[in-house]
């Protein structure tokens, strides 16, 4: 690209100016004319054709008119003053409406003349009206006529007070285009170009935004899209390259008496297929010499703790130490206790270390860690301290990593002068198409295999209507042993949302199972530490009989006793994230239900989102599914995955070129991995430009 000029301050443009460009700034992060053009139109409308009046059927809608104005009144005072304005044509007439300026459109208009009239539809009483719609004389249209396609811009109400509204945009991209330096340099290589048959970048920026036909308009989306997957996975794939190539990894050679005692003595149970095939992927990588960075998918269930667990051993026997960050303290607790369980026959030394943890017993296993005492430390974000330091630390694991932040991991990593393997563990399934671009710099293992003897989980869908039904049902599970949970989408009574909150959940739940046959528990997210964890303890020990709770129980409740999952306003979650919550049943030998109830009134969406989790236990289907109804942007850990917002590629839409886009980087960086040969060279300033310089440092090998 021409850089001088994209980087141009937009504040120099005609018509910005420093007002308009501080609100670009603050509104839209608009500073350059670069950041300018690649904000593109969300939709485009077709100012070719002319409606009559009589052809105004329904509100909502942009129709073009000509007209003439019959006529001009003012309603109310001056401090709520509105205009009408009837236009007539002959089919019909109209009133246009207009609440602000007035004065100003009162001045510009003219009663007998006529005019172009563009806007969208409104209605007032049972008459359709056009309120603030664009005017102009329909002998100026006709001395110059407006292009086919008039672009949409998304603006904010702060834009619009500056004149920046879609068309006041529209005006501001015009003029960088007619700007005298006005010229791209197309960073996509021609042979690439040619082979696909894009079209040149110049070309696509100008169609995209002024396109004369819808065929402009489509070459235009698929040559910016090619370019803007191209570059994210040049960017993760040269990550990946430059980690195999700089970044030593501790040679973990050998699998000696730890691991093998284990196996043999302590795990009474034959690993699943997927389970042995991850645990050799994690061998594999660690015996290297090459640093290991794997992300370890996995529902809830299938066993990721124990492979986690496994690739310790191997650190352990290879003298090093593991460190396994969870994002709660729930969670960490959870692993502590399993962990010690599986291991306490075996000599490994397991501490744990959270925000909660005494300073009496803090000082003495700071100590022991130091010194190599502890072989394995589990904990929360209190793990990324100062105060903490490894003798050796070989192995990094990280649960939920989605919920850390990219710099909370860093500090992990440097927790060594060498950094050691990492594997972050996730049990929200990543649909393959965003793995891709999330986390195409790792290496991906999945555990797709439950182990024998789950039985699934019943999944049904309750309306409130029949809630005495589900008690009912709840009250034969307590009664056969068991224990329930409720969960709950707020802590507190909203306004604005007609949702059961948790609270007044409580209340009712404890009505309807009462002291001294049934014992209820409540946990959420605002309650201190030591008072979750005693309500949590209630219930794992099998004192209390149900668990009313927000989402905080979403991971790292492992209760085997517990079969059944309540999950009240089930149509507020997200699949995921309900996925997630019926995986806390089901974790034991006996049958166990998930019951989502709902409002009678559903949106079509909530529906599909309902059926899909009643019809599915495959988290990678149910991902998938929720990827299709919500976008990349709102699924769980994106906005922390660290890449840029995608500018016109959609995941979800687009997943065949992002396969092509992968496949195509691949061959580019195999033959030339640091990009400086002939046309690459423009690749790499374009990845410098929209990555900075750590994407120069990837590709510099």
């Amino acid at each position: 690209m021409s850089v001088r000029f994209m980087s141009h301050p937009i504040e120099y443009v005609k018509g910005v100016g420093p007002a308009r460009a501080d609100i670009l700034n603050k509104e839209l992060n608009i500073t350059a004319v670069g950041d300018m053009l690649y904000y593109f139109p969300y939709r485009y409308i077709d100012r070719s054709q002319f409606h009559k009046i009589s052809e105004i059927h329904e509100e909502g809608v942009y129709v073009q008119l000509t007209g003439r104005i019959l006529g001009m009144q003012t309603h109310g005072d001056k401090r709520k003053t509105r205009l009408t304005v009837l236009l007539g044509d002959q089919t019909g007439s109209i009133e246009l409406v207009w609440f602000q300026g007035v004065r100003w459109i009162t001045e510009k208009l003219a009663t007998g003349q006529e005019y172009v009239v563009f806007g969208r539809t409104g209605s007032f009483g049972n008459r359709f009206t056009l309120p603030h719609p664009e005017m102009e004389l329909l002998s100026e249209y006709k001395a110059s006529p407006r292009d086919k396609f008039q672009p949409l811009y998304n603006t904010t109400e702060k834009m619009k007070t500056k004149g920046l509204d879609s068309r006041g945009m529209a005006k501001v991209m015009k003029n960088i285009m007619q700007h005298p330096q006005y010229r791209l340099t197309d960073a996509m290589p021609s042979d690439i170009r040619n082979k696909l048959k894009l079209v040149k970048l110049n070309d696509a920026i100008r169609w995209i935004h002024f396109p004369s036909s819808a065929e402009q308009m489509n070459q235009a989306r698929l040559r910016l899209k090619y370019e803007e997957l191209l570059l994210i996975q040049l960017h993760l794939l040269s990550l990946k390259h430059n980690r195999y190539k700089k970044i030593q990894g501790f040679r973990f050679s050998k699998v000696g008496e730890y691991f093998n005692r284990f196996y043999k003595e302590e795990l009474h149970f034959e690993l699943t297929g997927a389970q042995k095939r991850v645990v050799k992927e994690l061998r594999a990588d660690m015996k290297s010499g090459r640093q290991m960075n794997r992300l370890l998918q996995g529902d809830v269930g299938s066993g990721k703790t124990l492979v986690a667990l496994l690739a310790a051993l191997i650190a352990l026997d290879n003298g090093y130490q593991t460190a396994l960050m969870a994002p709660t303290e729930i969670l960490a607790n959870q692993h502590f206790r399993t962990i010690q369980r599986f291991t306490g026959k075996i000599g490994v030394n397991v501490a744990l270390l959270t925000g909660s943890t005494k300073a009496k017993e803090r000082k003495p296993m700071l100590a022991d860690l130091a010194n190599g005492t502890i072989h394995l430390l589990i904990g929360t974000h209190a793990l990324i301290e100062e105060s903490v330091v490894f003798q050796n630390l070989g192995l990094a694991v990280i649960d939920e990593q989605h919920r850390f932040g990219v710099e909370q991991r860093a500090r992990l990593w440097r927790k060594n002068t060498q950094p050691p393997h990492m594997l972050v563990m996730t049990a929200t399934p990543i649909p393959r198409t965003l793995a891709m671009t999330l986390y195409g710099d790792l290496d991906i293992s999945i555990i797709d295999e439950m182990p024998p003897g789950r039985k699934p989980i019943k999944t049904v869908h309750a309306y409130d209507s029949k809630r005495n039904s589900v008690f009912d049902f709840v009250k034969e599970q307590i009664g056969l042993g068991r224990q329930a949970y409720f969960v709950y989408p707020l802590i507190e009574e909203s306004e604005k949302m007609d949702l059961k909150d948790l609270m007044d959940g409580y209340e009712s739940i404890s009505r309807a199972f009462p002291l001294p046959r049934y014992a209820v528990s409540m946990v959420h997210g605002k309650m201190a530490p030591d008072v979750k964890d005693y309500e949590m303890g209630r219930f794992v020990k099998g004192e209390t009989h149900i668990m009313v709770s927000t989402t905080v129980i979403e991971v790292g409740v492992d209760v085997p006793n517990a079969s059944v999952m309540v999950v009240e306003n089930a149509e507020r979650f997200g699949l995921s994230q309900l996925h997630q919550l019926r995986g806390r049943v089901g974790r034991g030998a006996d049958q166990s239900w998930c019951i989502l109830m709902t409002d009678l009134k559903l949106t079509s969406e909530a529906k599909k989102r309902i059926t899909t989790l009643v019809q599915s236990h495959d988290g990678f289907v149910i991902a998938d599914a929720d990827l299709a109804l919500r976008g990349p942007g709102d699924l769980q850990g994106t906005r922390q995955s660290g890449l840029p917002d995608l500018k016109i590629a959609d995941l979800v839409k687009d997943d065949k070129l992002l396969k092509h886009a992968r496949k195509t980087a691949i061959e580019i960086l195999d033959q030339d991995p640091q990009l400086t040969r002939g046309e690459n060279t423009l690749l790499r300033m374009a990845l410098r430009d929209r990555f900075g310089d750590e994407a120069v440092y990837a590709v510099v090998g």
